[in-house]
């Protein structure tokens, strides 16, 4: 019982989050991270409301998927780094991909996606805290630049928004200026107008920051652990 009860926790927050940034609470959308969560674990999330589903390895999914196939509603994204030579099976195997961080791995998606005739949605992953050690583009990079401008040429992914995880911090304010310079990015890329590009989705926030982030402008916080309790296993 006690996932249904964090699940109710969180949206009480996310609601709250929202009402002190003035903004509607239904513009937030709640997504379960379910990296090492078993498939009982994932089911009495679904059972408890939620629908939209964050995983970060695509061998993982695949060993869930089966005992997962009847939930349905249920919406899975791949969220975590994917390297490119899994291009197909994550397009096969996902809603969408909103881990984006290259050209090459758009350009890779795009060709998958073509050949399996469907369109796929993507966020762009941004590297707003200029970390080496993560994935992401960088906000001023040439190759951001040539992503948004030559989304045009691949009709089969489409461009819906942005996604980026800040540098870490046991103190969430001190995700805010990162959270704040994403929705200045987003804006930014908004006001351009350019064609093949929608900015509607702003993926930022996990467990220990998401408020902030809803305070900043997220419109899709990403949470794990405040839903299934610390994880036990890499």
């Amino acid at each position: 019982m006690f996932i249904a009860e964090n699940i109710a926790r969180v949206r009480e927050q996310i609601v709250n989050a929202a009402r002190r940034a003035k903004r509607e609470p239904s513009d937030v959308s709640l997504m379960a991270v379910t990296k090492t969560v078993s498939p009982e674990r994932i089911r009495e999330a679904y059972e408890a409301g939620v629908r939209l589903f964050g995983e970060n390895r695509v061998q993982e999914f695949e060993g869930k998927s089966a005992a997962l196939s009847d939930l349905n509603g249920a919406e899975w994204h791949m969220i975590g780094h994917l390297q490119r030579n899994k291009s197909r099976l994550a397009a096969e195997t996902f809603r969408a991909v909103d881990s984006v961080d290259s050209l090459r791995l758009l350009q890779r998606l795009n060709g998958a996606a073509e050949q399996l005739g469907k369109k796929l949605p993507i966020l762009i992953e941004i590297n707003i805290g200029g970390e080496t050690a993560k994935s992401g583009v960088a906000a001023d990079s040439a190759e951001l630049e040539q992503i948004l401008t030559s989304a045009p040429q691949y009709e089969f992914v489409q461009i819906r928004g942005l996604m980026t995880v800040p540098p870490y911090s046991d103190d969430p304010e001190q995700s805010r200026p990162f959270f704040r310079s994403m929705r200045e990015l987003r804006d930014q890329i908004a006001a351009r107008k350019l064609p093949a590009i929608s900015t509607e989705t702003l993926s930022m926030g996990m467990s220990h920051d998401f408020e902030v982030a809803i305070e900043e402008g997220s419109t899709c916080v990403r949470i794990g652990t405040a839903l299934f309790g610390e994880r036990t296993n890499p």
